[in-house]
């Protein structure tokens, strides 16, 4: 059965529907960056717009650690999502991998030299504890540009290495004033990727994808080194976990015949078995970007709505995806990349951190499903795009470094912007689509259903 998609209704809809308006660990002083702490930053522009701003209107505003309208410092990142070299000449802020709890980070970076001849290495960063510190873990000879880094919940890192056509993997660990190196074993494939570490943090699966077939490796945490776990057919990418379990991973599928994109559920525990989780419209590309355990907010990108939006949807919930007017940005490109945890059975009440890509550089953007409305943010000089993770109470923590901070966290609390109503789900809440899902399912971890079970009467309400 196929979900419907509404676009600023409820989660969900007919295939095509009218756009509807809405309303508004110890620090080691010998590490570098140790003696950088968290940093608050950010504040709000004012008035906002649902059409996207080419710069945050927050660039100017003072006391934010490396703030786009920074004279003497470059922008954060350019465009196009790469990121700029941060002032005084240091090294490259690669992408960050982070644990699913947020304690540790890794990323490729490189030492300062001129360009391309730079020597990548491997670092980690501890972001537990009472100061964020980073600890370089380099080998006897640099790493290729176009390793692989993710960090697991012991400290470890697992690196994955492309050798002529076969990949590589090993665990790096910080072992007195050197570098330790276990390693895993090979896989003969010209082409994979790392998955994001499972939420267990002690198992790291990979994707190597073909054009009919897909296969999926435990790359890290078994028993005999790499081993395949399960060849899917079609072409899979993405990935986002599902449960806290590491159980059940959600990819995103074409089929070996051709067709429209369509995210799937693979169950890990019952020999990868595949099922339908996104089916919004018949010949739409459904994607999976983001999944959310506690509550089941699912964050999704589909061109049901007749181009590629942005949406939410609930895990096992009948209701159908919803498509907000507030994240279609006329000028900008709108990534989701971390949702708060613990807000059990309270979908709406998630706040979303999302990554803003525009001519100007990224910023941050924080939304919530009840609340209508999309928050940006300057992004603090030598922020990764992207990276960064919500603690249980609603504070963002933000990675970046920069010429005068190697190691630092920047700290943003999420606005309130939800009337008590919206969230207490009472009756003549219903009619403005804000009702909590809980209140027609709670999240299902187990085995996911299809999106979207309304019958199609359920259609978009034009007022």
């Amino acid at each position: 059965m196929t979900a419907c998609a509404i676009e600023g209704g409820s989660a969900g809809a007919a295939a095509t529907a009218e756009p509807e308006a809405e309303s508004g660990t110890e620090t080691d002083p010998k590490e570098p960056g140790a003696e950088f702490g968290p940093e608050e930053y950010g504040a709000e522009p004012e008035p906002e717009r649902s059409g996207g701003p080419g710069t945050p209107a927050v660039a100017d505003a003072p006391g934010l650690p490396g703030s786009a309208a920074d004279e003497d410092g470059p922008e954060a990142s350019s465009a196009a999502g790469g990121p700029a070299a941060p002032a005084g000449g240091g090294p490259l802020p690669g992408g960050f991998t982070l644990t699913a709890d947020g304690a540790y980070a890794a990323r490729l970076t490189a030492a300062p030299g001129p360009p391309g001849e730079r020597a990548w290495y491997p670092e980690r960063w501890t972001l537990d504890g009472p100061e964020p510190y980073a600890v370089p873990l380099p080998l006897g000879q640099p790493e290729e540009p176009d390793a692989q880094v993710a960090p697991l919940a012991d400290g470890r890192v697992l690196i994955r290495r492309r050798v002529a056509d076969r990949q590589m993997f090993s665990l790096l660990y910080p072992t007195g004033p050197g570098t330790g190196e276990l390693l895993l074993g090979a896989v003969e494939c010209a082409e994979m990727t790392l998955l994001p570490p499972s939420p267990d943090g002690r198992c790291v699966y990979a994707l190597s994808a073909g054009e009919h077939s897909s296969s999926l490796w435990l790359v890290a945490g078994g028993a005999f080194g790499p081993e395949e776990v399960a060849r899917i057919p079609g072409r899979c990418s993405g990935g986002a976990w599902l449960d806290r379990a590491g159980r059940m991973l959600a990819l995103d599928r074409r089929a070996p015949g051709g067709g429209p994109v369509k995210a799937v559920a693979v169950d890990l525990g019952r020999g990868a078995e595949v099922t339908p989780l996104l089916q919004i419209a018949p010949g739409s590309d459904d994607r999976l970007l983001l999944a959310d355990a506690d509550s089941g907010l699912l964050l999704i990108r589909s061109d049901a709505p007749g181009h590629d939006r942005l949406g939410w949807g609930v895990l096992g919930s009948c209701l159908p995806v919803r498509f907000p007017e507030c994240l279609r940005l006329a000028d900008a490109a709108v990534t989701p990349f971390a949702v708060q945890p613990g807000q059990m059975l309270m979908p709406e009440s998630c706040a979303v951190a999302l990554r803003i890509d525009g001519a100007a550089g990224s910023w941050v953007g924080v939304w919530r499903p009840a609340g209508r409305r999309l928050h940006q943010f300057a992004a603090p000089l030598g922020w990764a795009p992207g990276a960064g993770f919500w603690s249980r109470d609603g504070v963002l923590r933000l990675p970046y470094t920069n010429g005068a901070t190697s190691c630092g966290v920047a700290l943003l609390d999420a606005p309130q912007d939800v009337e008590p109503s919206s969230v207490t789900g009472r009756p003549g809440d219903a009619e403005g689509g804000t009702q909590p899902s809980a209140a027609v399912s709670a999240p299902v971890v187990c085995r996911p259903v299809p999106l979207g079970q309304a019958p199609l009467h359920r259609a978009a309400r034009s007022d």
